[in-house]
């Protein structure tokens, strides 16, 4: 049996994920598959990417054909799906990986599918150990990672105890455009996916099992009170990533209320909970920074027409279509080297004992371009990790289920994306000077 079977391989991102397995420091160790629509895009692919492809098993699927799909899951322990868009193609690779125990892992931004996702899946999952985690690239590993280390900073300097108040990400891109996949999803959800399940999914803890504290409300203009402040605007992909840091949150939050609920006697052993938890009181909030106010009018201005127009003209659409690239097409070998991502999260507590509050800025930084170069990492070690991790990971990765990326991989992801070359991530708690917070 393989490690990882690769779904999409032809794919933009896949042709990437392909050419980061193919290089691993850990290659040796693990195996992979991959897999495509037909015998001519395997010629294609490995005209292109050539010793890539060495020793590695091809398999014909069509993501439409359900058989097709149960056959190759079971070729190996973890499916790597970077077929979209996935609210037509993504829902029977997860009933087939559920279906045979396979640990599953995606690059879908689409909170409304991720929500039937949870809905039809979970359960089943958890009962078999199956680890299914949408959202495992940018959308949304870097939001859900940087709120999980904050935590863990503020907790390990001021007690077990400490609790968040309000945590928030201001989101530095530097990217070259969008590959033909990603229109393509994002014209699934203007064409495919009703009205009201699109409404439901953008409602406050739309993926969680427990209610919060509702997050701040979407708004034109942002700003971040530290030294230098960071300005900005509403960034377009808060959406599912408010989701999937609030399902996290939920996830947390049930396992110290009632963690014989979430790890059932028997299940496991015993598994220490303690310190999870980000509080009762949680909120979370993103924007991506823009160097000043009139820029930031004329992006609000430009992101509201386009928007409107995508969701309410179809020859807009059309034309988009005409205009956008293909599927299999994205940016330059040259652009995806140039692109990053610096993200700053400032995250405060609520008042300790002392009355005082704690305040942790994290950091994730990414050098190329974030949309796919640095989700092809991301996936990629999301996946190693439940391959040559598996018995490392936190409570909920060793029980399965349909989970987030840090509530199915805590710290060894965290460590697997410090160990890259391309991603670093830091966190520190602002000194105080006399009782109050040093500007930063």
């Amino acid at each position: 049996m393989l490690d990882i079977l690769l779904l999409g391989a032809t794919g933009y991102t896949g042709r990437l994920i392909i050419r980061y397995l193919a290089a691993h420091p850990q290659r040796g160790t693990f195996t992979f598959g991959i897999t495509a629509r037909s015998e001519n895009k395997f010629k294609t692919l490995r005209d292109e990417l050539g010793d890539a492809l060495l020793h590695v098993p091809t398999f014909v699927v069509d993501v439409a054909k359900f058989d097709d799909v149960e056959r190759a899951v079971q070729e190996a322990r973890v499916v790597i799906n970077t077929v979209g868009p996935y609210w037509r193609w993504g829902t029977s690779v997860v009933r087939a990986c559920v279906r045979h125990g396979r640990h599953y892992v995606d690059l879908t931004g689409e909170a409304p599918w991720v929500r039937d996702v949870i809905s039809e899946f979970d359960y089943v999952a958890a009962k078999t150990g199956c680890v299914i985690v949408p959202c495992a690239g940018l959308d949304s590993v870097p939001s859900d990672l940087l709120v999980y280390v904050a935590s863990r900073t503020l907790k390990s300097f001021a007690g077990a105890s400490a609790a968040i108040d309000l945590s928030t990400s201001a989101w530095k891109l530097s990217a070259s455009g969008i590959s033909g996949g990603t229109f393509s999803s994002i014209l699934s959800i203007l064409e495919d996916i009703p009205r009201h399940k699109a409404r439901e999914a953008t409602q406050d803890f739309a993926l969680s099992p427990v209610k919060g504290v509702p997050s701040p409300r979407p708004r034109a203009f942002y700003a971040l009170p530290i030294d230098p402040p960071l300005r900005g605007v509403l960034y377009l992909m808060s959406v599912i990533n408010k989701q999937v840091v609030q399902r996290s949150w939920g996830l947390f939050e049930l396992a110290t209320r009632s963690p014989e609920l979430v790890f059932p006697p028997g299940s496991l052993e015993a598994q220490d909970v303690s310190g999870l938890s980000y509080g009762p009181s949680f909120k979370y909030d993103e924007f991506m920074v823009l160097p000043g106010r009139l820029q930031a009018i004329l992006v609000v201005v430009f992101l509201a027409t386009v928007a409107f127009a995508m969701a309410t003209l179809p020859p807009a659409r059309w034309i988009a279509r005409q205009l956008m690239p293909r599927p299999g097409q994205g940016p330059s070998n040259r652009d995806l080297d140039v692109g990053s991502v610096h993200i700053t999260n400032i995250t405060t507590s609520t008042p300790l004992a002392s009355g005082r509050t704690v305040t942790v800025r994290t950091t994730f930084k990414g050098k190329g371009d974030p949309g796919y170069l640095l989700s092809s990492i991301m996936i990629s070690e999301a996946a190693l990790a439940l391959v040559q991790d598996k018995d490392l990971l936190p409570p909920f990765g060793q029980r399965g289920g349909v989970l987030t990326p840090m509530t199915a991989f805590g710290d060894i992801l965290i460590q697997r994306l410090n160990a890259c070359g391309r991603i670093s991530v830091e966190s520190e708690v602002v000194p105080v000077e006399g009782g109050r917070k040093k500007d930063l």
